[in-house]
């Protein structure tokens, strides 16, 4: 099996996420991103590489990073530690320094005992599958093995921190004084940087879910876990709730009224704002397959395109990447405006929402009101060949099922990309419509 997943490697700490396998993926790293024109000029002018290492808090990070900046050191690469902030956080700094790559030990929304490893190319972007395949390949081997004073450097990046808020805070369109925001950071990367980066911005800030402890991350708080923050914003008498996961890379958010409003209605919400202020690159809005049909019917209402990409949030950066697009996002809250970052960003991504907020003094209920959400339903049909969603009668079934739904609903069938299961997901006008047209199809597919 493929050693990167969808988001780099994931997987049980101290399972098959082993130290071990850290430090030996840090020195592969080292070779693979030490190559290229730019690498071989800092090398020539006797220079050595430079990697940002960062993690959220749960406590196998801590044995973790130290594996992968020994790996890192080992192979003659210098290592600036910046301690634990979100993933965007450190894809932001390795733009900003200039370094040569970076990695981040996280496992995003996943509990706590589980982690991950994502490594981060020049500029703070993603790695393209051939240059994952090529780490996985040159895990095996010759590794770099300086000694003496070619050995790499571990110092800590003192002012990470400061760096990352400062450029948050330049972002922003709007101050936010006037709000008050109620911010749940999952006990995870975001506890720190994000209240603090709200109340400079101006909000009145109201924190739940900033205690971590390196085993309580994403238990029962963050962006998976909504009825907390929902209940603190209705008892506190908030504006509005943002809601990070573990590594603050998504946002979701409640009204003041607690109703949650999801990463459809906030790229819906933004997608307007920026078009309006001329920052909308080529009135194109980037989502994946599963956004809800809502936000297509919303944004050709204000003459906005939706470029639709496979589900992952790689896959919208990718066509944003392409077309030179600024604003893409998922239904799940990873919103990507290029402007700023090259992922997406969880604390940008509220900060813009509570932004547009203060500069129209409207609330988030009346905002989000520029999209009406469809009922969605999503049927896991397990046990069955993923071919299932291309087998005849199912396409039959499927043809029958959009032609009674017309234009007031929509069909998709998707196969997991990692076990036998189909996905089936229905939207209608009612959700009884939904959840009984997907039931058939279900039914079909298991037959």
């Amino acid at each position: 099996m493929a050693l990167f997943g969808t988001d780099g490697v994931r997987g049980l700490a101290n399972g098959p996420l082993t130290a071990d396998l850290a430090l030996t993926l840090a020195q592969a790293t080292a070779v693979v991103l030490g190559q290229g024109r730019i690498a071989e000029a800092r090398k020539a002018a006797g220079k050595r590489l430079t990697a940002v290492v960062a993690r959220d808090p749960r406590i196998s990070g801590q044995f973790l990073s130290a594996a992968v900046e020994a790996g890192l050191a080992s192979s003659g690469v210098d290592v600036l530690d910046a301690g634990t902030l979100p993933t965007p956080a450190a894809a932001f700094l390795i733009g900003d320094i200039d370094a040569d790559f970076g990695v981040m030990i996280s496992a995003s929304h996943n509990p706590a005992p589980d982690n991950g490893i994502k490594i981060f190319a020049r500029g703070g972007v993603k790695l393209p599958d051939l240059v994952e395949q090529r780490i996985e390949e040159a895990m095996t081997g010759e590794k770099l093995r300086p000694t003496g004073g070619d050995v790499g450097r571990v110092v800590r990046f003192a002012d990470a921190e400061d760096r990352y808020a400062i450029h948050l805070l330049a972002s922003l369109p709007h101050r936010l004084d006037g709000l008050h925001v109620v911010l749940d950071c999952a006990h995870g990367a975001a506890s720190g940087v994000s209240p603090e980066t709200f109340r400079n911005a101006g909000a009145k800030v109201t924190v739940i879910g900033a205690d971590p402890d390196g085993i309580n991350i994403n238990d029962g708080v963050g962006s998976t876990h909504l009825d907390k923050l929902a209940a603190e914003v209705v008892r506190v008498g908030a504006d509005v709730g943002i809601a990070h996961d573990g590594d603050a890379d998504r946002c979701l958010a409640v009204d003041a009224h607690g109703t949650v409003v999801d990463g459809d209605q906030i790229m819906a919400i933004l997608a307007v704002a920026m078009k309006a202020r001329g920052q909308l690159a080529s009135n194109t809005l980037v989502a994946t397959v599963m956004s809800n049909l809502g936000l297509h019917r919303a944004m050709a209402e204000h003459g906005i395109h939706v470029e639709t990409t496979g589900v992952g949030d790689r896959y919208v950066l990718e066509r944003m990447n392409e077309g030179g697009f600024s604003l893409g996002g998922e239904q799940s809250g990873h919103v990507i405006m290029s402007r700023y970052a090259t992922t997406g960003d969880g604390v940008l991504t509220g900060l813009h929402l509570c932004a547009e907020m203060a500069r129209t003094g409207r609330s988030l209920q009346d905002l989000a009101s520029v999209m009406t959400v469809f009922p969605q339903v999503l049927v896991n049909v397990r046990g069955v060949e993923r071919t299932r969603a291309t087998d005849p009668d199912v396409a039959s079934a499927v043809a029958a099922a959009s032609a009674e739904l017309g234009d007031s609903g929509r069909v998709l069938l998707r196969p997991s990309g990692t076990e036998p299961m189909v996905r089936v997901m229905v939207e209608a006008a009612s959700h009884d419509d939904a959840q009984r047209i997907a039931d058939e199809l279900a039914a079909v597919v298991r037959g």
